[in-house]
């Protein structure tokens, strides 16, 4: 075989450069330096050949010095719903920052709540030689041979490490700072059906209420609707009314979590009643939008109607009125599972005969933060 030409531009050997060194396909080489599920079809002397020149030639070194001696592509990929502000950039902080400390790369898919993605991503990162997977807000019922980390989607599914907030406790610390406040007509904004959260916050809505002697009155309860969570975007913002030629622009775009989310059920809630004087709102994007709904209706916030949010998002502090809300601990969260997913990458090729115990279940704590938009029940 002839010694490969290197790059001019790199001053490396390249895939196809190691392909013609090797005699073999440029799909079979990188089938073998991904470390594929495929790549055991191929081989095991041709996959070590393929492994030695590529080291031997210094073959993207910085990339796959370490993979080679270590067995692993040093990536993983992470599903999630959309890339919207919110929800998803607070829990990716923490990832980004343990994933980047252990020099690993990350492939970030958005399935938009399509079936067909949610059953394709999985696969296609699979082929691309993933070490393991995280999922924000996302059901993990996949079937991967990687080990998988989720973050808030309930469940036991095995070969899965959730990542959960304690709901009960979460709704709880809301519920009671409204009824300290003398509301006892209050109003409750529920989250779509496919988030995983949403029924065990639903849930612990339910018993909080029951142990405060609350009665949950049908009449009060709204719901975000699954279509407008997965996309919104064919309809005007109350900012965006004046300004059609804006509007219509941007109907291509997909905003899955503008406040539009929570402003359509408040609107809906207010045009067959007002007799409730707080409302606690599926998540900070929603509560945003419900205070639009309820300024429109001339109510104020909070003299009329107080408003409760969940997550403290980066931006909740800095509405008008500042949002009182449920804070999730999403930093902590993502960082906590991605340290986790680490863990059990390195478990699987570990040798030790003590591995550490890494539990299903890793429940976190909430906080109340208290800030401008509750205040006492009007009398």
């Amino acid at each position: 075989m002839s010694k490969p030409r290197q790059d001019s531009k790199s001053g490396h050997v390249n895939l196809k450069m190691l392909a013609e060194h090797l005699q073999l396909s440029q799909t079979t080489i990188s089938l073998v330096l991904n470390n594929s599920p495929s790549a055991k079809s191929i081989p095991p002397e041709t996959r070590q050949r393929v492994l030695d020149a590529a080291e031997k030639l210094n073959y993207r070194p910085n990339y796959f010095a370490r993979s080679l001696r270590q067995s692993k592509s040093m990536s993983v990929g992470v599903l999630a719903p959309d890339l919207s502000e919110g929800y998803f950039t607070r829990v990716m902080s923490g990832v980004v920052e343990e994933l980047t400390a252990a020099k690993y790369f990350y492939f970030t898919a958005c399935h938009d709540w399509r079936p067909e993605l949610m059953a394709e991503y999985p696969r296609m990162l699979v082929e691309r030689a993933v070490d393991g997977f995280l999922l924000l807000n996302t059901p993990a019922e996949i079937d991967v041979p990687v080990p998988v980390v989720a973050i808030s989607a309930h469940g036991s599914e095995p070969n899965v490490t959730h990542i959960v907030l304690d709901h009960v406790k979460a709704v709880s610390m809301a519920i009671h700072h409204l009824h300290q406040l003398g509301h006892r007509r209050i109003a409750f904004m529920r989250g779509p059906k496919v988030i995983p959260d949403s029924e065990f916050r639903w849930e612990g809505i339910q018993q909080v209420a029951h142990e405060l002697g609350l009665t949950l009155d049908p009449a009060l309860i709204t719901r975000i609707d699954d279509g407008a969570w997965r996309d919104n975007n064919g309809k005007s913002s109350p900012a965006d009314k004046a300004n059609p030629e804006k509007t219509s622009q941007d109907k291509t775009s997909h905003h899955p979590m503008s406040p539009e989310i929570g402003y359509e059920p408040m609107k809906q809630l207010l045009a067959h009643t007002r007799e409730f004087t707080a409302i606690f709102c599926f998540n900070d994007i929603a509560a945003v939008g419900a205070i639009r709904a309820l300024t429109e209706a001339g109510l104020r916030v909070p003299a009329d109607v107080s408003v409760v949010g969940f997550d403290d998002i980066q931006s909740a502090a800095f509405y008008t009125p500042s949002l009182t809300t449920v804070r999730q601990p999403l930093n902590e969260m993502g960082k906590r599972g991605a340290r986790i997913l680490l863990a059990r990458i390195a478990q699987q090729t570990s040798e030790d005969p003590n591995p550490p115990d890494l539990t299903a279940e890793v429940i976190m704590e909430p906080e109340l933060v208290i800030r401008e938009s509750t205040g006492p029940a009007r009398s």
